[in-house]
């Protein structure tokens, strides 16, 4: 597969799978820690692309959750991009930058990792690499080849991570965002949300695209135009739609109308923090859903 990236850039992160029940003490490193981390990444990832030491690469040193680096438009990689070119010694020659804590601890905005997004097992660096074109794609298919099965950073890598951090780590490994995407994929089957992740893989890499969700019992949902409709049923449209397989005993239905409820609650909750806004369009049972979504 070639990696896309555009403007001479390829994304990446440094994935932290945590220890159960752990999260790390602290948000993003003081300017010292992010400078020795760069430089370690740096070497780690030079070991798999050779013409890497040519290219500008610059790295926030705060933890991300995946869904925040898996949104549309690619924000926290383009917050990178952003601070790169403001970044002294532009044309000067390869550069390895790292972006943390200021003097007094305090997180830049761009660096601040959204609150209720904590607590999950998986936690991300982001990582940037840009320059020259030619360059760029090779280093970007070196890695995209690599990183997935041979991708393990390197001890004095992981530990400078876990002490700096404050965290308790199993495992630091580096990926690309295609493999980013794929592993949180596979993530989404085991939790059962598996069928929702088409719709998020048509908001990233294919914005101006269109995905339908349409499997019973599932919520009915359509991606266009940058955001997903979502077809909010009532009790008797439910039963229209979905309630054959739950027979007539009343309480069944209710319970299954309930289930169906929070489902959309949940498929929302899990777009919404991909970065893709939901709109909820009401279906009573006269009218057709799927045709009140694509209209």
């Amino acid at each position: 597969m070639t990696v896309e990236h555009a403007d001479s850039r390829c994304m990446l992160v440094v994935a932290l799978e945590l220890s159960s029940g752990s999260q790390p003490a602290q948000a993003a490193l003081t300017a010292d820690d992010a400078g020795r981390l760069v430089e370690l990444v740096g070497r780690d990832l030079a070991t798999f692309a050779s013409d890497l030491p040519g290219l500008d690469l610059v790295l926030a040193a705060a933890h991300f959750d995946p869904a925040e680096i898996l949104r549309p438009g690619w924000p926290v990689h383009q917050r990178l991009d952003e601070l790169l070119r403001r970044a002294p010694q532009r044309n000067q020659g390869p550069r390895l930058i790292a972006f943390g804590a200021d003097a007094g601890g305090e997180i830049p905005l761009p660096l601040q990792a959204q609150p209720d997004l904590q607590g999950g097992a998986l936690r991300v660096l982001p990582v940037l690499i840009s320059g020259d074109a030619g360059n760029v794609e090779r280093v970007a298919n070196a890695l995209e080849e690599a990183l997935l099965e041979r991708g393990m950073a390197a001890a004095d890598t992981a530990l400078l991570i876990q002490q700096a951090f404050g965290a308790r780590v199993e495992h630091v490994r580096f990926l690309t965002h295609l493999d980013l995407a794929a592993m949180m994929s596979l993530q989404y089957q085991h939790q059962n949300l598996g069928n929702l992740w088409p719709l998020i893989e048509t908001a990233l890499l294919a914005a101006d695209g269109e995905e339908w969700l349409d499997l019973d019992p599932e919520p009915l949902l359509l991606y266009r135009d940058g955001q997903a409709r979502m077809a909010l049923l009532g009790a008797q449209a439910w039963r229209k739609r979905h309630g054959a397989s739950f027979g007539n005993d009343a309480e069944t239905l209710a319970r299954g109308f309930e289930y169906f409820q929070a489902r959309q609650r949940q498929l929302a909750a899990v777009l919404e923090a991909h970065g893709i806004p939901v709109t909820f369009v009401y279906c009573d049972d006269q009218c057709n859903p799927r045709e009140m979504l694509a209209s």
